[in-house]
């Protein structure tokens, strides 16, 4: 029969080990995520030099962009916030 200490440590470890894959999933998730807001950035980028044949209301298309990206900070926030709670 193990002692308490063995049961704990056991505990800890099985956490550990958890939060660990839980850590690794959060940080795929962000690449992802910065891999899609580098993309946007692009798509951004290509609007404003005007090589988009689309022209349409430059209004309109910033209030998009600035959406898009707000929608990305913050979901980026939020995995960082989660990550930081998971190692702390």
């Amino acid at each position: 029969m193990p002692s308490e200490m063995e049961i704990i440590k056991q505990d800890f470890e099985k956490r550990s080990l958890e939060l660990g894959r839980k850590i690794e999933q959060l940080e795929e998730e962000k690449m992802q995520l910065e891999l899609d807001f580098d993309v946007k950035k692009l798509e951004a980028d290509k609007l404003r030099k005007g090589k988009n044949k689309n022209n349409g209301d430059r209004k309109s298309r910033r209030k998009r962009l600035k959406l898009i990206n707000g929608k990305i900070n913050s979901k980026i926030l939020e995995l960082e916030k989660l990550l930081w709670k998971k190692v702390y």
